[in-house]
């Protein structure tokens, strides 16, 4: 059970503001979101740069990546509706060909735990409880000291990263957990 403000998302005495742009503490637990697995393996990710000397890591991916017809002019991995809305961790033994296991692996982040929620885009305030649920869970009924929270800077405009910062806040509240934050680039162009 998770206590939520009926004011909404806002910042309670002594927990700290976040800082844009700083990497997390090195060792730290680190509760990550994202919106999309992109936001972890786009060329020159900064979610990727800011969780690369953290402990232990749990990202939760809300969403899918849009499908992309063939042939793709870029390189997407494709995504396509979950079985189940309930948390899929990435670490179990599972054997099936599944591309974003491929891709998380090859990072060579062994501390890094992907669970997808599996919600369908766009984002808004029905996803909230959702959201809220799946970071509470991550996070635990009574964390330990030093873990954090990472997400995304919030865009003036976007329905799918302010779902994000309502849930972020909500969960950093209640248990009084620090928020850094990463740079989300829409697009990156990179040469061969």
């Amino acid at each position: 059970m998770v206590a939520v403000s009926e004011t909404g998302p806002g910042l309670s005495v002594g927990v700290p503001r976040p800082a844009d742009g700083e990497p997390v503490d090195a060792g730290r637990r680190v509760v990550a979101v994202a919106v999309s697995p992109m936001e972890l393996l786009r060329p020159g990710s900064d979610l990727l740069a800011a969780i690369r000397g953290a402990g232990y890591v749990d990202l939760l991916v809300a969403c899918e990546d849009e499908p992309v017809p063939d042939p793709s002019p870029v390189g997407v991995i494709g995504g396509g509706e979950l079985e189940t809305p309930d948390l899929d961790d990435l670490d179990d033994d599972d054997d099936s060909d599944d591309d974003l296991h491929d891709a998380v692996a090859q990072l060579g982040l062994d501390e890094l735990h992907v669970h997808r929620l599996g919600l369908r885009p766009p984002l808004g305030v029905a996803a909230d409880g959702d959201l809220v649920a799946a970071m509470s869970e991550l996070v635990g009924f009574d964390p330990e000291p030093g873990v954090q929270c990472l997400a995304p800077v919030p865009l003036p405009g976007d329905p799918a990263r302010a779902a994000i910062e309502r849930a972020v806040w909500r969960i950093a509240e209640v248990y009084s957990l620090p928020v850094q934050r990463y740079r989300c680039l829409e697009l990156s162009v990179v040469d061969d």
